[in-house]
């Protein structure tokens, strides 16, 4: 299994997880990786917050967690996005995230230099 480490930071009592959101998608998925960061691809478009909200119950779902315990904390306007994500053991996450990417089928490129 791949190393998930760099996908997110690990705080008291939560996670803030780096994400690469491509909206207007066909649908909704964990596609694997960008760089240093999670890529989802979700199928709402960015006008009015809506990819952010699609992206967030996305993270949710990944995370295994309810959509209230997931904030968009920065890149509001950009495709680049930091989600915190509360009540949640960095352990856990780091096993959600591989599964998620090792199910999309498509790792990515490793850390960008």
């Amino acid at each position: 299994m791949s190393d998930v480490s760099d996908l997110f930071e690990a705080r008291d009592g939560h996670v803030v997880i780096h994400v690469h959101v491509q909206p207007r998608a066909g649908r909704s998925a964990v596609v694997g990786r960008h760089g240093d960061a999670l890529k989802v691809r979700v199928a709402a478009p960015p006008a009015d917050g809506r990819a952010n909200d699609a992206a967030r119950t996305l993270l949710a779902e990944t995370c295994g967690v309810a959509a209230s315990a997931v904030a968009l904390v920065s890149g509001a306007a950009s495709r680049v996005k930091r989600f915190r994500v509360d009540g949640v053991e960095p352990t856990d996450v780091a096993v959600r995230l591989r599964r998620a990417i090792a199910a999309a089928g498509n790792p990515g490129p490793g850390p960008r230099r």
